[in-house]
């Protein structure tokens, strides 16, 4: 993915703002040291050191740690993968938000994750889970097929409970909570929300499209859905929610 870091921002900031619930799972303590998962912009990075901690953000993309270093320039941000980063430190948690699904070798993810957690260490994370905005994705890709594009949809892993907390397990963690839940999502905008949903989010359904197609797909995504996902003059993602707490 590409990230547009504004429009992240400014059009899609309930994906920091739904976060901050799961700020309270995590707990932070003054003392201990927590790394941000995936920080994106840093908002949650932002508010685990406003609890005390010494946090550091970590994400792979530089255009989200451009705007996280402009917006809160006495953090820590660092560049990495989250199946390849490497740190000095050993970590009291790792913090996670709306990330793991974008990680689709999500094993090697476990592994440095555990790698890098302290005896007792703990880790708190909420992502995709299985069936996440399937209605949206499913339309896209029919629209798609209409046109005469063979798609197959591998950037994304939204996994169940079972297999997430299985995968925890073998790599040597305890899973002590684990939730799959429905979440409909209020988007930004009332006019063009699944559009901008999808233009900030599913760019990878576009690789290869002739931009007349790709205009034609979101209309035609957005016009299909708005029985079911435009409500009282408003739009909404069909988001289901995988939140899981381990220890090592």
């Amino acid at each position: 993915m590409n990230w547009n870091a504004d429009s992240y921002t400014e059009k899609h900031a309930f994906v920091f703002h739904y976060g901050a619930g799961l700020l309270d799972v995590l707990a932070p303590q003054p003392g201990e040291v927590i790394l941000d998962l995936g920080c994106g912009s840093g908002e949650l990075t932002r508010q685990i050191a406003d609890r005390g901690a010494a946090v550091m953000g970590l994400d792979s993309s530089e255009s989200m740690l451009v705007k996280a270093r402009q917006q809160f320039p006495t953090l820590d941000f660092r560049l990495g993968d989250a199946t390849t980063f490497e740190l000095p430190q050993r970590f009291d948690a790792i913090f996670s938000n709306a990330v793991l699904h974008w990680v689709t070798d999500y094993e090697a993810a476990i592994c440095q994750i555990r790698k890098h957690l302290k005896p007792g260490g703990r880790l708190v994370a909420e992502f995709g889970g299985k069936d996440n905005v399937r209605q949206i994705t499913d339309e896209v890709a029919h629209q798609l097929q209409k046109r005469g594009y063979d798609l197959a949809v591998w950037w994304w892993y939204f996994p169940s409970i079972g297999a997430y907390a299985s995968a925890l397990e073998k790599h040597g963690f305890r899973v002590t909570f684990a939730q799959h839940y429905d979440r409909d999502t209020l988007l930004n905008d009332p006019d063009k929300g699944i559009i901008d949903w999808v233009e900030q989010f599913g760019s990878n359904f576009f690789k290869g499209v002739d931009p007349e197609d790709k205009a034609a797909v979101l209309e035609a995504t957005q016009a299909a859905l708005k029985p079911t996902l435009f409500r009282d003059g408003r739009w909404y993602a069909d988001y289901k929610r995988l939140r899981v707490v381990a220890v090592v």
